[in-house]
């Protein structure tokens, strides 16, 4: 189930691709604990999370990352990172993920409107959670069929729901089967087939692209 090419676990950053213009270009030059420094026409900016500038409003920044909402478009940024606060919609969406140092592609998603880390999995046929952070993002499993199935942590229960929505870059999918395990595994959350099948994928020099189909 995890022995892919593209199956990974770590920290790392999602960068989504949008149409930039000149005029409207902000830069990150530095990201720090609950902040980011942003440049634009020549001017500096450090914004605190919370704060918005520029059309951009920053909901979370570490040392490594930050995400922030984009004339109404959530995306992660990198230092270095330019975004067009002049949004135009893109005919097909594209996510950027850069292999962690642990050779794992790992990113942020929107999984029933709450964040939660992502590991690209394409060995795993449906998108599998464990049962904690399935509570945490409001995944019911009260009337879900449950199976048996063999894990890391032994022979657990596993419940087949329906996810409302799993959004990753504003690559957003609705009723995305997934697969609910009693238990700590997996540590992290499993970016199955039942998610990828609708997008086209592309893997070069430890960058993985994901486009939408649709």
């Amino acid at each position: 189930m995890m022995k892919s090419a593209l199956t990974c676990s770590a920290a790392l950053a999602l960068l989504l691709v949008l149409p930039v213009s000149a005029l409207a270009e902000v830069e990150v030059l530095g990201l720090f604990k609950n902040a980011a420094l942003l440049k634009k026409d020549g001017q500096q900016k450090l914004l605190r999370v919370g704060q918005e500038w520029q059309g951009i409003e920053l909901l979370e920044a570490s040392s490594e990352q930050a995400t922030a909402r984009v004339n109404g478009e959530t995306m992660t940024l990198l230092v270095s990172t330019k975004v067009s606060t002049n949004f135009a919609e893109p005919k097909n969406r594209q996510v950027v993920i850069r292999k962690n140092n642990s050779r794992q592609y790992i990113t942020t998603a929107r999984i029933n409107g709450r964040t939660v880390k992502v590991l690209v999995d394409t060995g795993a046929n449906i998108v599998a959670i464990n049962s904690g952070t399935a509570a945490t993002l409001g995944v019911d499993t009260t009337n879900a069929p449950v199976s048996r199935v063999s894990t890391a942590s032994g022979i657990v229960n596993a419940y087949s729901v329906l996810l409302r929505r799993v959004d990753v870059g504003g690559i957003e999918i609705e009723h995305v089967q997934a697969s609910i395990l009693d238990g700590d595994f997996p540590d992290i959350v499993l970016l199955g087939t039942s998610y990828l099948q609708h997008v086209h994928m592309q893997e070069r020099d430890g960058v993985l692209m994901l486009t939408s189909k649709y």
